[in-house]
């Protein structure tokens, strides 16, 4: 019989990359710039920093590996910086965060990520990440090594040395050497992921240069850092057995009655009663938690699953807000129009949820016949790979576009030139892999998107009419002043009239065709001044500046959704 040996969490990671996005060297880049400045904006929301990010993602040389290039990834921040006693556990230690499991809307959650960033630039690069920390006790940084002991699970810090760090107050650098390729564009690319943090944190000033482009900077549009919200606990109907016992584990040696009560949310007394008539044993409730049989434990689950209970409350999920994302959508390009809906906070599976969507047309970007451009976020991360499995993407195909005046293949994405963004936020998003790139598409959770995504809808097909409405005016007044010449002259020689008979039908004519024209010129001034006046209106509103007449704001809000609309999708998910 072969002997069993037992793997640390490290090693195992090592050996199974590809399940938190390290499948490919050009997802590699990509997935540590992510985790990188997640942890920036992250430390930086915790202590209400401003963040100022400097980011620069370049090729320095050829990779160790067939195929991939030696790139150097690093990112600056202005946030409290690492205490030095933690930087092995950050960098270098798999599910060691301050993050796992608390039930908070932060980009990280599990400890893994940027752990994995390390392994991958040691395994590609035979070195890990160099991290340089101050914070506002050391009088100067502190520059290391960090690298991963893969049998162990646990940092290893090299080459330590304190240094005078440009009279930084704190901050944190990282710098990765690793194997990788550079795409700058489409769903993969570098820029597309700076654009999606751009538009969700409005609050960030980004300064960055990626592959061979010129430095570029992104000032925020916003001073207000965004206040996090307690920590919430989890709702015992969100969990399955298994779970519900591993759990209790965490709690040590208390009774169950207490555990119920501290280990979940809306979990009251009365809970506890409603519990023992749904099958619980009176018995169980002052026992240890340590003591209880798996017997015991499935009795226990099966009468807390039975029994009614409140659904968690809301007020643990944050919004970037409709003015703030109104601001950041400018950031991304000259926009022709807007749309903008932050859907009130409310509970999909028993999970607080907020949904938030920009629907925004660019003048030079994306073409008619090609479909839009998906932004998605979970928690303001952007998602950029596996799109066709994500909850957003079965939300948008589920609308009918047509009837909001835009092309739609057959369960497809929209087309035109249009960027929609979509952003989930949530204390317990439930991802299809460790990678975090595709939401678990549930059915409460793809209507909540879809009503969002509709009312955006009713304000983009209410532009779109007053558009269609003033062309073709524009249409008929240039139809009578191209053929009104040519219907006189034509008339005159069918009558054979003298110079003096043309000039009177002529004059006649003009009467007659000035009358119409003045009345269509009337009412395309009338549309035109309604609709100038609408624009700021709600420019005014949203704190935004019109250049000209033809900016773009977003129509009135409505919440309502349009019957037709609001039908459950015929499209069937798979779970």
């Amino acid at each position: 019989m072969s002997k069993i040996t037992k793997s640390s969490t490290a090693e195992y990671f090592a050996k199974n990359l590809q399940q938190v996005g390290f499948s490919s060297p050009l997802k590699a880049v990509l997935t540590t710039l992510k985790e990188a400045v997640d942890n920036s904006l992250d430390a930086c929301e915790q202590f209400e920093i401003l963040p100022d990010l400097d980011i620069e993602v370049i090729k320095v040389g050829n990779g160790s590996t067939k195929n991939t290039d030696l790139v150097k990834i690093t990112v600056e921040d202005n946030g409290p910086g690492i205490d030095p006693d933690d930087i092995a556990k950050v960098f270098g230690e798999y599910l060691a965060s301050s993050k796992f499991g608390k039930g908070q809307c932060s980009r990280g959650q599990q400890g893994i990520g940027i752990s994995a960033a390390t392994t991958w630039a040691q395994m590609t690069n035979a070195r890990g990440v160099q991290v340089i920390s101050k914070t506002k006790s050391m009088r100067k940084a502190l520059s290391a090594q960090v690298d991963v002991d893969i049998k162990t699970n646990t940092g290893i810090v090299k080459n330590k040395e304190m240094i005078d760090w440009k009279n930084k107050v704190s901050g944190t650098r990282v710098e990765f050497l690793m194997d990788g390729r550079i795409q700058l564009n489409g769903d993969g690319g570098l820029q597309t992921y700076i654009e999606g943090t751009a538009l969700l944190n409005p609050h960030v000033t980004m300064k960055f240069k990626l592959g061979d482009m010129d430095w570029q900077k992104t000032d925020r549009v916003s001073d207000v850092s965004p206040v996090l919200p307690e920590a919430t606990l989890p709702h015992p109907h969100t969990f399955k057995l298994g779970e519900f016992i591993t759990h209790a584990t965490l709690y040590g040696k208390i009774s169950l009655s207490k555990f119920l009560k501290t280990g979940f949310s809306r979990v009251t007394d009365s809970s506890i009663t409603d519990f023992v008539k749904h099958g619980m044993p009176k018995s169980l409730i002052e026992k240890p938690i340590t003591s209880l049989s798996e017997e015991e434990f499935k009795k226990v689950f099966q009468a807390v699953q039975a029994a009614p209970l409140i659904a968690p409350s809301t007020k643990s999920v944050l919004t970037v807000g409709e003015d703030s994302l109104s601001k950041s959508i400018n950031r991304l390009g000259k926009v022709d129009f807007f749309s903008v809906v932050t859907r009130k906070p409310t509970i999909c599976d028993f999970k607080p949820v907020v949904v938030e969507v920009a629907l925004a047309r660019f003048i030079s970007r994306g073409e008619e016949g090609s479909p839009v451009q998906l932004l998605r976020f979970a928690n303001r991360v952007p998602l950029q790979f596996d799109k066709s499995g994500c909850a957003i993407t079965w939300a948008i195909e589920s609308v009918n576009w047509k009837a909001y005046g835009l092309p739609q293949p057959k369960e497809s994405l929209p087309q035109g030139p249009y960027v929609f963004a979509v952003s989930i936020v949530s204390p317990f998003i439930k991802f299809k892999n460790a990678s975090k790139e595709t939401i678990d598409a549930s059915e409460e959770l793809v209507e909540e998107i879809r009503r969002a995504l509709m009312q955006a809808g009713q304000k983009l097909s209410r532009h779109i009419k007053h558009e269609m409405k003033e062309a073709d005016l524009e249409r008929k007044l240039a139809h009578i002043e191209q053929f009104g010449p040519i219907l006189v002259e034509k008339l005159v020689l069918l009558a054979g009239a003298n110079d003096a008979r043309k000039k009177k039908a002529e004059e006649g004519l003009k009467k007659i065709l000035g009358r119409d024209s003045q009345d269509a010129s009337a009412q395309l001034e009338m549309a035109q001044s309604k609709l100038l006046e609408q624009k700021k209106k709600e420019a005014k509103k949203q704190g935004i500046e019109l250049e000209d007449e033809d900016s773009g704001a977003p129509a009135d809000d409505d919440s309502g959704a349009d019957e037709d609309s609001a039908k459950k999708p015929t499209k069937k998910h798979k779970k």
